[in-house]
């Protein structure tokens, strides 16, 4: 029974591991996301920042009427809080990581946020699932499932404790011993030997106690039998939950393949039509507004495949293994 309990201390570590690696992946994707965001509202305000410029220029020489640059101070104006909101979620998502890989900035930068910025970026990199490879790795893998498998074992060893109790208790013993003779007036003669014997004891009644262990084992073996179903249900209903975001997200990432391309073209002819005067610059400022749309999709659809392939791999058990 104690090498069970040994066994369900090591899993529950192993399962606190696999989630705070689920974590950290994830606060790590969430920062990439955001500085994502972040460039793409900044080319955004950029775009408008020229938009502007040009259309000023081309009021100043009678080209367009003042409406068209106070429309273009308006869309640049609007431009700013996005980002404004970009770079905080991209200071806070720094901070959420460093708490993860606990990060003392309080002692380091008291007066700032955390200066480190992670290498890499959003990809896509191919990761081939079925939904009957996860279930089976899951239920083969899960620290949960295994845990919750031996506590059942730990429960029928200590029901098996519990029925000792009405078996005879054997014990044997041995021991060296020095003591003065019983039949002697002399304080110097001593006898020297080993004692050695056997006790057995058995008890015919205890009170029913035995028989009360007995019954409140079984009924922990009982609910630990009824946990490890309920364990196993769960774990293959949050499996199937992360192979459907799975998909999901494949799906998302094939529907904005070209988008990002197609936004800019789309804006690249609108301004060309514009120049020509054949374009309206609400054509412009739409097509602007689709572009960065686009873009930020694109980043999105990014983090949600790279958050649900790093999901599935937890949810089957394979994101840590431990011995």
């Amino acid at each position: 029974a104690a090498k069970f309990s040994d066994k369900v201390a090591v899993l529950d570590f192993q399962r606190v591991v696999a989630q705070t690696v689920l974590d950290v992946r994830r606060a790590f994707y969430q920062i990439l996301l955001n500085i994502e965001l972040v460039q793409v509202r900044e080319q955004s305000l950029k775009l408008l920042t020229q938009q502007l410029e040009d259309t000023q220029h081309r009021f100043d020489v009678g080209a367009v009427p003042q409406f068209n640059v106070l429309r273009a101070e308006v869309e640049l104006a609007n431009a700013k809080p996005p980002l404004i909101r970009a770079r905080n979620n991209l200071r806070l998502s720094k901070e959420a990581l460093a708490k993860l890989l606990a990060i003392d900035t309080l002692s380091q930068q008291p007066l700032d946020y955390p200066a480190f910025v992670p290498e890499g970026k959003l990809e896509y990199q191919p990761s081939e699932w079925t939904l009957e490879q996860a279930l089976r790795q899951a239920l083969a893998q899960r620290p949960e499932i295994v845990q919750a498998e031996n506590r059942v074992r730990l429960q029928q060893e200590n029901v098996r404790v519990a029925r000792a109790g009405y078996q005879p208790q054997v014990s044997l013993f041995a021991d060296y011993g020095i003591r003065n003779s019983t039949f002697s007036d002399s304080v110097d003669e001593s006898i020297h030997g080993w004692s050695v014997g056997a006790r057995a004891q058995w008890n015919l009644f205890d009170g029913l106690a035995t028989h009360g262990r007995i019954q409140q084992a079984r009924a922990q073996l009982t609910q630990a039998e009824i946990d490890a179903a309920d364990t196993r249900r769960g774990v293959e209903l949050e499996v199937r939950q992360a192979y459907s975001d799975y998909i999901q997200s494949l799906e998302l990432l094939e529907a904005q393949k070209k988008t990002v391309e197609q936004g800019g073209e789309s804006l690249r002819l609108a301004e060309a039509r514009f120049r020509a005067g054949s374009g309206t610059q609400l054509d412009v400022l739409s097509a602007q507004t689709a572009l960065t749309e686009a873009r930020s999709n694109e980043a999105q659809a990014l983090y949600d495949y790279n958050v649900a392939v790093a999901t599935l791999e937890r949810m089957t058990g394979v994101s840590v293994k431990l011995k």
